[in-house]
This record gives structure tokens, C-alpha cells and sequence, in this order.
């Protein structure tokens, strides 16, 4: 299917003796966002580094955009990189720039942007999260959440296709995180794009989610809707939703 923007197959991860990730398997399609959710250590960040090349897995098969990774040298795989936005858990901004540096520092690469061909990519994407007057403020000005948003502006300045979403409302207060889930989801209509989604954060899950996997023992317990998950007999599941 032409629809299929991430397709992993059978995917095993070791660490010595330690089996992180037993049996993945699962499609995402253009479009949507898929939530992963498990218990601290049950390897989602693992599957995430897989994903984008940084960890190669034991077994298992990992198609991006069409493309089996394993095919791809490091040239190949850092075009296909470029095609997928990451927010990490911090934010990543670098504390030395100001918002705008940090939001022109992915374009560096571009080398036929005109200076106000870059300055409009940068205002674009603060407006798209709703922050165009923190343009010229250093990232320690701003707030958890203020970061957080400045952060998916940086992410999506690229217009990635899938973009990978590592606990993107950890260390907020549930008002801000909530802002955040409802960001994502503007970004998802927006653009189109198609998301991974780890999270802890039980509302987080509820207003991102298209479908909802749950990682035990390294395997993929159950996937379906967040209704469909949330309603689980299974007590170990369901302790998720308590």
C-alpha cells in the first residue's frame, strides 16, 4: 500500500542477555499518529533509535518511506533522516542561540535560501505554534512548554513527513501538556504528517492517538483504537488506564 510511511517487521533488539525488543511488529500510514505506550525500560526508546538507523537491530525488517533501511549506506540514511522531525524530551534547543538561530540552524544545509526566504520558513513555523514574538528570546527565557513549542517549530520548519515524538509532555503541568497534545494534533491535520507518539501520559494518548500500541516483554501486547485498548479485560493492560 502506497499509504504505508512506516512498515517493521518481526523487529528484535538484544543487549546481552537482556531481550529489549522480542517480536515489533506494526504499519503506520500517512496521515496518522500512532502512541506507544509501556513501562519505563520496556523499549520504546530503543525502537525509536532502530527506526532512524542509530541502533541496529538484531532481526526484523524496517521500511521508511518505501525504503528498507537496511539497504541504505550512511549517505542514503541521512537523506532519509531529513524527511523525519524528532522532538526529544528536553526540547534540544541549543541554550547559546535565540529562537530564531535555533529555528534557522536545520535550514544551514540549504545553501539557495535568500536570507528572507529563511527568515519567513522561521516565522511560519513560531506562528504555526503560536509563538512569533519569542523570536529573538534565548531559549532560558522561556517556560517548559514555551520550549516545548519552540521546539516542534524547529521540528517541523522541514516539513518532515513522519515526525517521532519522544514524551513530549514529560515535565509539564497538565494544563500546558494538554496545549501541547492538542498541538501535535493541529501539526498532524495541518501538514499530514504521520507520528510516533512515546508517552506515559495517559491524555496525552487519549487526544493524539489514531491507534494505540502497548509494549510487554518486549513484544506488542495489544494495538487498536484508544477506546478499543482503554477497554482491555486484560488487568495489566488496563492498569495503564487507572
Amino acid at each position: 500500500m502506497e499509504n504505508i510511511v512506516v512498515e517493521i517487521e518481526h523487529l528484535k533488539k538484544y543487549f546481552g542477555n537482556n531481550k529489549v525488543l522480542e517480536d515489533i511488529s506494526f504499519k503506520l500510514e500517512k496521515g496518522k499518529n500512532l502512541v506507544v505506550l509501556g513501562k519505563s525500560g520496556s523499549g520504546k526508546s530503543v525502537l525509536i533509535k532502530c527506526l532512524v538507523g542509530l541502533i541496529k537491530p538484531d532481526a526484523g525488517k524496517i521500511i521508511l518511506l518505501g525504503k528498507n533501511i537496511a539497504d541504505l549506506d550512511e549517505k542514503g540514511m541521512n537523506e532519509l533522516r531529513k524527511k523525519i522531525g524528532f522532538l526529544f524530551q528536553s526540547a534540544a534547543l541549543y541554550d547559546s542561540m535565540t529562537v530564531r538561530e535555533n529555528l534557522e540552524f536545520p535550514l544551514r544545509d540549504n545553501k539557495e535560501l535568500k536570507k528572507v526566504e529563511r527568515e519567513n520558513l522561521v516565522k511560519e513555523a513560531l506562528k504555526n505554534v503560536g509563538l512569533e514574538e519569542v523570536i529573538d528570546e534565548m531559549p532560558s527565557e522561556l517556560s517548559g512548554g514555551m520550549r516545548k513549542r519552540v521546539g516542534l517549530a524547529r521540528t517541523i520548519i522541514l516539513k518532515p513527513e513522519i515526525i517521532l515524538y519522544d514524551e513530549p509532555t514529560t515535565g509539564l503541568d497538565p494544563i500546558t501538556s494538554k496545549e501541547i497534545s492538542q498541538l501535535i494534533l493541529a501539526i498532524q491535520k495541518k501538514f499530514n504528517t504521520a507520528a510516533i507518539i512515546i508517552t506515559h501520559d495517559i491524555e496525552c494518548a487519549r487526544i493524539t492517538a489514531n491507534s494505540l500500541m502497548i509494549i510487554k516483554d518486549g513484544k506488542s501486547a495489544i494495538e487498536g483504537s484508544f477506546e478499543e485498548v482503554s477497554q482491555s479485560k486484560d488487568k495489566w493492560i488496563h492498569s495503564f488506564f487507572e
